[in-house]
């Protein structure tokens, strides 16, 4: 018997994990897009990449997106942040990594700080009884990392245990809800915290490659944080039923995420979509079935908005009414392509969208990351039972 494709094997989770809180926290200050370009064409770009910069910018889907760079809200755009000087001979290529790092280090603690604060304020559950934490973050390196910015002003038991998901991209708070989800399952009474913070805007690239400017019109700034347990709650909580991965085949080199002398640099192909719509729909559904559910059963998607062509891959190969990405593109216009928590400003805003809706329900979230791999999970929200 030949092996089943790869992605099929894997034992899907089983697990009683409750989303019960979680909160989103953007930086203090964000620039339209228009603006954003103009910046970029203050880097010291040829005359013929200083034309273009504006339509690509134009095409990326974004409008508006954060910064923890931006020193004001408003005024002159050139005169807004210090951080990227004019490209010159003497540096061509703008800040270096070191640079880069520290400015992540000052940073990523304060923005993620903020999403966990507001989260455990959700749960109604005091920060000692957090059991677990969970960090991701692929924009940033330190040690001690933003997991100790959470000890000392969270006030957590010493004895939480920690893990971090890093580098893993803009589907890495997927693994961070799905690392939290196997601790819930292996012990009931654990209370996980997962937080992300990525802070892409410290990686803007002095560069003419056309992936690296595409990439550069799209990321942006931001953080998550969830709270998971087992333990029952009052009100039916959504609960982290499967979690799924599969990696697209020859895809490896069409989206990386490399650290260089003067930032982490990241490549986007253009067939990125159309491997997304080539492969993507027969894993999913066939893992989807081993729960009994179908793609048109999915009561709301949250997909991570890598781009508006890779939304458009997913309606292609799911073949999805065209209005089922809504809430992607609206958080991908209002906050760009913030990396590994932008799921959870979707989901944010899909609930929104749905306040109004009780009755049993199916979420599907997704994302796509360096491999090229989709990371999926399965969340179901119980009927509530009469009162």
């Amino acid at each position: 018997m030949n092996a089943a494709p790869h992605g099929f094997e894997q034992k899907p989770l089983h697990s009683s994990a409750r989303l019960i809180s979680f909160a989103v926290a953007s930086p203090h200050n964000s620039i339209a897009q228009d603006e954003a370009a103009q910046l970029v064409q203050n880097l010291g770009l040829t005359q013929r990449w200083n034309k273009a910069v504006p339509a690509l910018y134009r095409k990326s889907g974004v409008q508006r997106r954060g910064s923890v760079l931006l020193e004001r809200e408003e005024g002159d755009p050139h005169a807004r942040q210090s951080f990227y000087p004019m490209r010159t001979d003497e540096k061509p290529y703008g800040p270096t990594t070191s640079e880069r790092m520290l400015a992540y280090g000052l940073h990523s603690g304060p923005l993620l700080l903020r999403a966990c604060r507001e989260a455990l304020d959700k749960s109604n559950l005091p920060a000692e009884q957090i059991t677990h934490l969970v960090t991701v973050s692929c924009t940033g390196f330190q040690a001690p990392g933003v997991d100790h910015v959470l000890f000392e002003n969270l006030k957590l038991p010493a004895t939480t245990q920690r893990t971090h998901i890093g580098f893993m991209g803009c589907h890495g708070m997927i693994n961070g809800l799905r690392v939290a989800a196997s601790f819930v399952e292996s012990n009931p009474d654990a209370v996980v915290l997962v937080g992300a913070v990525e802070l892409c805007s410290l990686h803007q690239q002095y560069s003419e490659d056309p992936e690296q400017i595409v990439a550069n019109s799209l990321f942006a700034d931001g953080a998550a944080s969830a709270i998971l347990t087992g333990r029952s709650q009052k009100q039916p909580n959504w609960e982290i039923r499967s979690s799924f991965s599969v990696q697209i085949s020859n895809s490896q080199d069409l989206m990386t995420w490399k650290v260089g002398d003067h930032g982490f640099a990241m490549t986007l192909s253009s067939q990125v979509p159309l491997r997304i719509a080539e492969d993507l729909k027969a894993p999913l559904c066939k893992w989807l079935s081993q729960h009994g559910v179908s793609i048109e059963q999915i009561d709301h998607w949250v997909v991570h908005p890598g781009g508006p062509r890779i939304l458009d891959g997913v309606i292609d190969s799911l073949q999805l009414p065209p209005d089922s990405l809504a809430a992607s593109r609206h958080i991908l216009a209002n906050h760009g392509n913030m990396s590994s928590p932008t799921v959870m400003f979707i989901f944010d805003e899909v609930l929104k969208r749905n306040a109004a809706v009780n009755e049993s329900q199916h979420c599907l979230m997704l994302g796509f990351g360096p491999g090229l791999h989709a990371e999926a999970l399965l969340l179901v929200k119980p009927q509530q039972a009469p009162q």
